[in-house]
């Protein structure tokens, strides 16, 4: 072999030799941002782990609540539907009680009427009563 062929292998051996080191401190530094991204996260679980349980309390107060709102909704709906079902019973009840004294009412009124407009014919018209008279006289 000769010196040169020496002097490239040599050259070689170190280039690999660096590479290896390069490669080991790599790991290592790897290795220690793995630890420390560990050791993060772990501490951003321990500071959240509580904001988490209020945020789960939170979480069932609003449940809570709107299960409460929800039966309070049912309950006036059912208070409203029995309150409209009592006024239409009393609404027909009550028409019911004075729908027959208005109709005789409203029959009495148009015989009054009626009476009166034949007796303001009756003086207007002398000669129709003269014939109502005969015609009496004649009914019998």
């Amino acid at each position: 072999m000769n010196t040169w062929s020496l002097i490239f292998l040599g050259v070689i051996a170190g280039a690999t030799l660096i590479t290896a080191l390069i490669q080991v401190g790599v790991l290592i530094a790897a290795g220690r941002l793995a630890r420390r991204v560990s050791n993060l996260v772990n501490q951003v679980e321990v500071e959240l782990k509580p904001t988490f349980g209020h945020v789960n309390a939170i979480s069932r107060d609003a449940a809570r609540a709107m299960a409460l709102a929800t039966a309070q909704v049912e309950r006036a709906d059912q208070v409203l539907g029995e309150l409209a079902q009592q006024v239409e019973t009393t609404v027909s009840t009550v028409q019911s009680g004075l729908g027959a004294p208005v109709r005789e009412g409203r029959a009495l009124m148009d015989a009054f009427r009626a009476a009166l407009d034949s007796i303001r014919e009756s003086r207007r018209n002398p000669r129709s009563r003269r014939r109502a008279e005969e015609e009496d006289a004649l009914f019998i």
